[in-house]
């Protein structure tokens, strides 16, 4: 997500200062393109940034051991998304303003993937691979990049991957790989953390944020005001009929819709650290008590309030 460039939508990019909103669809789909479009356009409606899918095909994300004893890692297939459907959502996308993005979960998909998106994720399982992190930086798109279970050092070493192959736009993700994920193991100062190896990689633009699985408001009120979050994405069901809600790390749309308005109030309380009154409160200066009795107002609006004024 690049605070410095405009989407493909045409709409300029906002100030990076504002925290960007992103729905997770996963495998909510149901291979079912209308109920995909429909996530589209409820993310918008809640306020969303931008709402993300996720490409891969069962036999290029397990090894044949896995796929050979467990038929629960077989049914996945029914989870897949169709390449057909890319170019429909990346249009929907585009028509209401809203960043289209997608993890790819094999090397094809780079390719398949990049004609389409505005920016390119990687999952927190696949930090380590990295002929994927190579292939996704050649691309030059924006990139995101979960650091669920990962050490520091680990995240280290991804990042300077992708800046070695010509990355250039990376937010690193705070992430818990929980589904769902204890508020109390949440660890949002590695928020922190994160953001400050744009110390180390200045060839790199560089930011932090969170990807939520507690499905906890509080949790992302604190990532955002707490902590220098650009991006928080979470997990999106329609109405609680999803693949992955069941799991209990989906939000519903009119919670997080709630969520989102708050955080954005919060965000324009915040102000500035200078202490003297705001607009609101200059009329209310002259109602103060006069220090040279105690009475309100002060004295000079008193006299406008005198008969003989």
């Amino acid at each position: 997500m690049n605070g410095d460039l405009s989407n493909r939508n045409g709409h300029p990019a906002e100030s990076t200062d504002r925290v960007r909103f992103v729905a997770e669809v996963s495998s909510n789909h149901g291979r079912d393109l209308d109920r995909a479009l429909r996530f589209v356009e409820r993310a918008a409606e809640i306020g969303c940034d931008g709402v993300k899918f996720q490409l891969f095909r069962i036999d290029e994300l397990f090894a044949p051991e896995i796929l050979r004893r467990s038929q629960a890692h077989r049914a996945r297939r029914a989870w897949e998304l169709p390449e057909s459907y890319l170019a429909p959502l990346a249009r929907r996308c585009r028509s209401l303003g809203l960043e289209f993005g997608c993890t790819p979960f094999y090397l094809q998909a780079v390719d398949i993937l990049s004609p389409f998106v505005d920016f390119l994720k990687v999952a927190s399982y696949e930090l380590l691979w990295d002929e994927l992190l190579a292939a996704c930086a050649k691309t030059r798109l924006p990139l995101v990049l979960s650091t669920g279970m990962a050490t520091l050092e680990e995240v280290r070493h991804a990042v300077g991957t992708i800046a070695a192959h010509g990355g250039r736009d990376l937010t690193l993700l705070q992430c818990v790989s929980g589904y769902p994920a204890p508020a109390g193991q949440a660890n949002l100062g590695a928020i922190d953390t994160l953001a400050s190896l744009d110390r180390d990689f200045p060839e790199l633009t560089l930011r932090a944020g969170w990807s939520d699985h507690t499905v906890e408001p509080g949790v992302i009120h604190r990532a955002v005001h707490a902590h220098p979050t650009s991006m928080v994405e979470f997990h999106l069901d329609l109405e609680g009929e999803g693949e992955e809600f069941e799991g209990g790390h989906c939000w519903l749309p009119d919670r997080m819709a709630e969520t989102i308005a708050q955080v954005r109030v919060g965000a324009i309380a915040e102000g500035t650290r200078h202490k003297g009154p705001t607009p609101i409160e200059e009329q209310e200066r002259s109602w103060r008590a006069d220090p040279r009795d105690g009475l309100r107002p002060m004295r000079p609006l008193r006299r406008q309030w005198s008969p003989t004024a």
